[in-house]
């Protein structure tokens, strides 16, 4: 049996991008994750130990993408993806990256990528 843990809107400043003053200049960055895993032996027991901690979840996504730099928010995508399936317990993993400061040289929101991997 299979649910899902979500969490959403994740900040983390950090120095990723492909120009030079990105690799310089902390930014937002904002991360989606939807990790899916069988819920069925929490929801009986009640007890964190029969689940993915959510707050454990955050700090990996805070760890990993306020970390090393990239140039592609791809790569830090799959970073925090591989990190999540390191849980044997997360089935499926899917990493939304926003960056809504990117430099583009046009007027937009947020640009993102997502990455969908699983175990």
């Amino acid at each position: 049996m299979s649910g899902r843990i979500e969490l959403r809107g994740i900040e983390v400043y950090a120095r990723h991008g492909v120009l030079e003053e990105e690799q310089v200049r902390p930014q937002v960055f904002r991360v989606d994750l939807v990790v899916f895993a069988d819920l069925a032996p929490a929801g009986r027991s009640d007890d964190l130990d029969d689940t993915i901690d959510y707050r454990r979840l955050a700090e990996q996504v805070n760890e990993t993408v306020g970390g090393e730099s990239h140039k592609l928010i791809e790569s830090v995508a799959h970073r925090v993806a591989e990190t999540v399936l390191a849980d044997p317990r997360a089935e499926r993993v899917v990493v939304t990256i926003h960056k809504p400061e990117a430099e583009l040289g046009a007027v937009l929101d947020d640009v993102s990528v997502t990455v969908d991997r699983s175990s």
